[in-house]
């Protein structure tokens, strides 16, 4: 595929692909780690990384504001993400 055919695709729509290919990716891998018995490979799809920004509260006397975001990925999301970059890549 050459780089032009990317312009056919708006970057919201690959955004939203990879974030969705991931989050299905991890509760396939929670999934699978909550079904197999313990041992080795369970460990392996239960193993994650956490990333993020821990919660801050702004006060303002009249409302209160929490902001804070984090993402869990673990070897179930990779595959997640790595299955859309291949639809996206190869079927229009």
């Amino acid at each position: 595929m050459a780089f032009g055919d990317y312009r056919k695709r708006s970057v919201g729509m690959i955004f939203i692909s990879l974030i969705l290919g991931a989050a299905v990716g991890t509760i396939l891998g929670e999934v699978l780690g909550v079904t197999l018995p313990e041992g080795v490979v369970k460990q392996f799809f239960l193993q994650s990384v956490s990333w993020g920004i821990s919660p801050v509260t702004l006060d303002l006397l009249v409302v209160t504001v929490t902001f804070g975001l984090r993402v869990k990925f673990n070897i179930s999301s990779v595959l997640g993400l790595g299955a859309v970059y291949y639809f996206l890549r190869y079927f229009r």
